[in-house]
């Protein structure tokens, strides 16, 4: 017996009372509203503008699909029973587009936890690789372990189509670290009870494991799908038998084939059907123009001229760069076809002497980048070599 000023109670009955307002505190969580930062798709769309040049299909699209996933969490029982199932997002977009960057800037407006996977790594159980519950640990150790703000967090898996079934005809072996890795992502994108080992690695019998809810987890798939503009180029030059004449050609955007992409489309570059209507929404990132290379080298508020000014600025030298410079950068980018990376690449190509000789300097104060400094180094550079797309 506990013994108190005046009365005793029991050991049992202590607790007993302890689960009982441990049960309460549960139930008043669950009565409270989710913590993250809800803002309506147009409030997305303008803060994603800030940080992403163009690709305006693409940031409607994942507006209202990122809006509607976290409303849904909002939603209180109703009495019709109506469930509003999530949806998970699949980009297609070459390379240095900004997949990956728009996934983070979601997850940075939304506030909640967020984890980049990479596909490539992953294997079907058993076989020397990452397990596809490892992208949970990630996401477990993104949130501090903190599992309530995990389990409403955003998931960003790369390289998805690096996964695609090697071949249609049957065979013999096994296609670990393609079908099989399709067919293990299954019931982790629609929702279910996954027991995760919290530090990752392989599991065991004797490991102490957590068990994660994925329903309302949000996955978002990026991949180039390199080669898919010839599968849609197919699709979209089949004419039915007769006569009948069309105008398709008139109509169809011959410099950009991916905005026509399709779920059609998917199955036909190796993605299983299982997968691929489990990821409903689809969307397009489209192949950077010079204009928008312009925009992206000096515009976002972390453009890369920026980030060099900053750089310089810490070591009390004022950079500048003319127009002509800009111009002949972005006009080497646009030829090699690599994107917002290949911008990063030729401006390092150009700066880096400047950047290892200038804090040794006594008086330099400042730096003008002009057309004649641009070329000469670049063409000093590794980069010239490199053969245009």
């Amino acid at each position: 017996m506990i013994s108190g000023i005046n009365a005793h109670i029991c050991e049992k009955c202590v607790g007993q009372a302890q689960l009982i307002l441990e049960e309460e505190a549960k139930a008043q969580e669950a009565g409270k509203q989710p913590k993250f930062n809800l803002i309506k798709p147009r409030a997305i769309k303008e803060h994603l503008d800030q940080y992403v040049i163009g690709q305006d299909e693409a940031k409607r699209v994942m507006s209202v699909a990122v809006y509607n996933h976290y409303k849904r969490l909002m939603q209180k029982p109703q009495e019709d029973e109506v469930q509003i199932e999530k949806s998970n997002i699949i980009m297609v977009g070459e390379t240095g587009t900004g997949k990956t960057f728009l996934a983070r800037m979601l997850a940075k407006i939304l506030q909640v936890p967020f984890c980049i996977a990479d596909a490539t790594v992953l294997t079907e159980a058993g076989y020397v690789g990452e397990d596809v519950e490892s992208i949970l640990t990630r996401l477990l150790q993104a949130a501090d372990y903190d599992l309530e703000a995990a389990e409403r967090g955003i998931v960003y898996i790369d390289e998805i189509d690096k996964i695609a079934r090697k071949s249609d005809n049957p065979s013999i072996t096994r296609d670990v670290s393609g079908e099989g890795v399709q067919q293990a992502l299954l019931k982790l994108l629609e929702g279910t009870a996954i027991n995760v080992p919290p530090q990752g690695g392989r599991k065991h019998p004797e490991q102490k494991m957590i068990s994660v809810n994925t329903e309302n987890i949000l996955f978002i798939c990026g991949g180039a799908f390199s080669g898919i503009d010839r599968i849609i180029k197919s699709r979209l030059n089949t004419k039915p038998m007769g006569f009948a004449k069309t105008n398709l050609e008139e109509q169809v955007d011959t410099q950009n084939f991916l905005r026509y992409v399709s779920a059609q489309d998917m199955k036909s570059f190796g993605l299983i059907p299982e997968l691929i209507g489990r990821l409903p929404v689809l969307t397009f990132l489209n192949p950077l123009d010079k204009t928008t290379l312009r925009q992206i080298l000096t515009e976002p508020k972390n453009s890369l001229v920026k980030q060099y000014k900053r750089l310089f600025g810490m070591e009390k030298i004022e950079l500048d760069f003319t127009e002509e410079a800009l111009a002949y950068i972005v006009d080497k980018a646009d030829e090699y076809r690599l994107g917002a990376r290949g911008l990063r690449s030729i401006c390092e190509s150009i700066m880096t002497d400047a950047m290892f000789e200038m804090p040794d300097e006594v008086g330099a104060n400042e730096l003008v980048i002009n057309l004649g400094y641009a070329r000469s180094k670049f063409e000093k550079s590794p980069l010239r070599h490199m053969r245009a797309a």
